[in-house]
């Protein structure tokens, strides 16, 4: 919001401090999400592992009284995606109980099926859906990202095009 503001700002009384402002702080963002972009790839076997740890760690919040939403973000999750767990079912075991799992990770859910040994489960985590997900939606994702880029690059030119246009005609307003 501060850099639209700034641009905008700069635009509208043609400043070339705000302008030059502008195009600095877009030049950082679009660094900084390169860099975090290219460490992402290089750091991904420890994404992943972090990532599924962290996971686990979560559900040992499953039943507590302040985190509501994880409870129902996990139930939410397990439904949509057809998954149980970070990995499996048996993930759920330390947390609600040896053989029981939340109601959701059952394929026919009913209330208190998740206690039933019997009842079929969905044997897929939900951490391997996800990333099912992510590689079937990577050309939305690559789509996104690649507007994204457009334009933040289109804004960094054409606040120097107004920078330069405004110091060639030689403009001096207060700020």
């Amino acid at each position: 919001m501060v850099t639209g503001f700034l641009g905008c700002l700069g635009a509208i009384k043609e400043n070339k401090c705000l302008l030059l402002s502008f195009f600095i702080v877009l030049l950082i963002i679009l660094l900084a999400e390169l860099i975090l972009l290219i460490l992402f790839f290089v750091y991904m076997d420890k994404v992943n592992e972090n990532a599924r740890k962290d996971l686990k760690e979560g559900l040992l919040l499953y039943n507590t009284e302040n985190n509501v939403g994880l409870k129902n973000a996990w139930n939410i999750i397990q439904a949509e995606m057809r998954c149980c767990g970070v990995t499996g079912p048996t993930d759920w075991y330390p947390v609600l109980g040896e053989n029981t799992v939340p109601d959701r990770c059952c394929v026919e859910n009913s209330q208190g099926c998740g206690h039933n040994t019997t009842t079929p489960l969905w044997r897929t985590g939900c951490y391997e859906k996800v990333k099912m997900w992510f590689d079937d939606n990577k050309h939305v994702l690559g789509t996104v990202g690649m507007c994204i880029l457009i334009t933040q690059i289109l804004g960094m030119a054409f606040s120097m095009t107004l920078f330069q246009h405004i110091h060639r005609t030689g403009k001096k307003y207060d700020a």
